[in-house]
């Protein structure tokens, strides 16, 4: 979703330019991932950020629907699927079945939440501050929503906020489980309220196949375990999972009729 308009224009502009420059093509097609929790002001934003940026059409498409499709789950078939993608700024949780989202929620802690969490526990208990950067680096190396076999440990710098000046410090695995343990806790509740709503000839697929992962909070040590305890059933983290939404993007560009029916589903359940 957009934060700043401008920028957003300026960004694409940039990277359309540079596509329609080195493969020489006109004005691109463009298909943009979207929360599902998406406003129709939000959605006229994007739309008109893509357009102004130099596209010639541009379509909208559901962030867990595309995370599907780049996860390679069998999106048209009739059993059921459900995929949670964790992303930078919201948390995708849907039920797909027959090429449609048949159950959704979209819950707006993710991964910059989570770097948000490691930064205030830094400062409360270590009377330290440190950046975003830096605890996305923790988030990464360290990050866990259960405790680990072995403990893991990184040393971080910041700035000592009782004399300004800058401070070594030696943070755990333990720590930033947590720190983090709030934010988890939501996600793991998202997950379990869309499964509480999804049809029962549908839950027993879900059942059978899991749930998949995918977006950069997927890579969170033991998450994996900790929604499957919490589930009682098997989750699996899909193969590149950074990647999922992008792939599953630019399949469906490839296949403008499907795009086409994903995009009447999303409007019909609308």
């Amino acid at each position: 979703m957009i934060a700043d308009f401008t920028a957003t224009q300026l960004m694409l502009k940039n990277v359309i330019e540079k596509v329609v420059k080195r493969y020489n093509i006109g004005r691109p097609r463009v298909v943009v991932g979207v929360p599902s929790g998406i406003t129709e002001v939000e959605e006229r934003a994007v739309e008109e950020s893509v357009l102004q940026a130099g596209a010639k059409e541009v379509y909208l498409m559901e962030e867990p629907m595309a995370a599907a499709i780049g996860a390679s789950l069998e999106v048209g078939e009739p059993s059921g699927s459900i995929i949670v993608d964790i992303g930078g700024g919201t948390t995708e949780v849907a039920v797909i079945s027959l090429g449609g989202i048949v159950v959704s929620h979209s819950l707006r802690v993710a991964g910059d939440e989570l770097d948000e969490d490691i930064v205030n526990y830094i400062k409360k208990e270590m009377n330290l501050a440190i950046g975003e950067t830096t605890a996305e680096q923790i988030k990464v190396q360290i990050g866990c929503a259960m405790p680990l076999m072995t403990e893991m440990s990184m040393e971080v710098r910041g700035r000592d906020l009782t004399n300004g000046l800058p401070r070594n410090v030696t943070i755990t695995s333990t720590q930033i489980e947590e720190a983090i343990k709030e934010s988890i806790s939501k996600i793991v509740e998202i997950v379990k309220i869309t499964l509480e709503k999804t049809p029962p000839e549908l839950a027993s697929d879900i059942m059978e196949k899991g749930i998949v992962l995918a977006g950069g909070g997927a890579l969170i040590k033991n998450l994996d375990k900790l929604l499957s305890m919490k589930t009682g059933m098997p989750v699996y983290i899909a193969e590149e999972p950074l990647d999922c939404v992008v792939r599953g993007t630019g399949k469906t560009l490839e296949d403008i009729e499907r795009l086409k029916r994903v995009l009447v589903s999303a409007r019909n359940r609308k």
